[in-house]
């Protein structure tokens, strides 16, 4: 399992790129579809996952609907434009972040 300590700072980017794929997803099915991709290497706890989904959301990156699901209600989260503009940042700055990485840690590969 990854160290949750090294998804700190790809958490947002992590969502994002989720919901600029299936449009809108709740916050269990994120933590469950970013465990069923990675076979269960990366596991996002609920107690980092709201956070950061209530801070893109106050930052205007997501918007948010309430549905009633049989008798429960979902909170549904889907990019805005501001978001979607977003995903094209994070993204790109996850791939220069990563090429650095390579560089530091496998020079050879490089």
């Amino acid at each position: 399992m990854i160290d949750p300590k090294l998804l700190r700072g790809s958490l947002n980017t992590i969502i994002i790129k989720l919901l600029s794929e299936r449009n809108e997803m709740y916050g269990y099915e994120i933590t469950q579809h970013v465990k069923d991709i990675t076979a269960g290497e990366v596991q996002l706890t609920e107690g980092a996952l709201y956070p950061a989904l209530h801070r893109l959301e106050g930052k205007g990156i997501l918007s948010t609907e309430l549905r009633n699901v049989g008798n429960r209600v979902r909170k549904y989260y889907r990019l805005t434009e501001a978001g979607k503009t977003e995903v094209v940042h994070q993204m790109t700055a996850m791939e220069d972040f990563i090429k650095s990485m390579q560089l530091i840690l496998n020079p050879k590969l490089v």
